[in-house]
């Protein structure tokens, strides 16, 4: 049946489309408690590259070489095998796609790995803040800039390029079996994220949060709220409707397949 399905697209692509709707599968019928833990785990380390995206940027007033350090947080992600709100995008929907669960399962590995992320991702600022006490300026300035982005046309596509940067990401990562070259993607798509200051729910709003514990922000956290819902948004449209959209639309014979075996 395997190789019935290769003979329909190219032979990589309908290789890594089993691949992402077997690990999709088992996302979204994951328990809800290591979903909850996974989601933590996954902004706690999200919030070790912010750590090395703050000590640099104090140190050197570079944006893209912070950047270049905050990779150390989507390593930790690939190496940890937690997970990320936006990685979510890819994988899942695909299976869904393919017949393997519900829209419903999906909104709930969304929702709870959405909220585990900034949970963990909160905890981690408030460490960087309280133990950091010189990384306090650099944390306001940097958060400041995500929560006054405001809702326009500018934030918006910021935000898409930043769901359409991490799915790709997945995507690539996806495409093979090798630790050592998924790793490439995780340095390489972490620093255009961080260095090009993209608009990321979970990133940006970790930054938001270091901000806000460090006791003298130009902001609250109504503000971070509404940033919050305008970049999930467009992380969405990025993530979903520019790549994993996309992404199905080159493997048509095998979707096909899948969801009637599903049936």
């Amino acid at each position: 049946m395997r190789k019935d399905r290769r003979a329909g697209s190219e032979p990589e692509v309908a290789e890594a489309f089993g691949r992402v709707v077997e690990e999709g599968a088992n996302r979204l019928a994951r328990p809800w408690a290591p979903l909850i833990v996974t989601g933590i785990v996954g902004g706690v380390d999200v919030g070790t590259g912010v750590l090395a995206y703050l000590l640099v940027k104090e140190a050197t007033g570079q944006t893209l070489l912070a950047g270049l350090a905050f990779g150390i947080g989507f390593v930790a992600l690939l190496l940890a095998r937690s997970e990320l709100f936006t990685e979510n995008f890819l994988v899942p929907v695909t299976a869904v796609a393919a017949g393997h669960n519900t829209v419903r399962s999906l909104l709930r590995l969304w929702s709870v790995t959405l909220a585990g992320n900034l949970l963990g991702g909160w905890l981690v600022a408030w460490l960087i803040t309280q133990g950091f006490p010189d990384l306090r300026r650099t944390a306001i300035e940097t958060g400041t800039h995500f929560a006054t982005l405001g809702v326009n046309l500018r934030s918006f596509t910021l935000a898409v390029l930043a769901g359409m940067v991490i799915t790709l990401m997945t995507r690539m990562q996806h495409s093979t079996e090798s630790l050592g070259v998924r790793l490439v993607p995780s340095l390489l798509f972490g620093a255009l994220l961080a260095g090009g200051q993209l608009f990321h729910s979970v990133l940006d709003s970790i930054l938001m949060f270091a901000a806000l514990t460090a006791g003298r922000a130009p902001f609250g956290y109504l503000d971070w709220l509404g940033a919050l819902g305008w970049s999930v948004l467009g992380n969405i449209v990025g993530g979903v409707g520019l790549v994993t959209v996309l992404r199905l639309a080159r493997v048509p014979r095998e979707l096909a397949d899948e969801r009637s075996r599903q049936r």
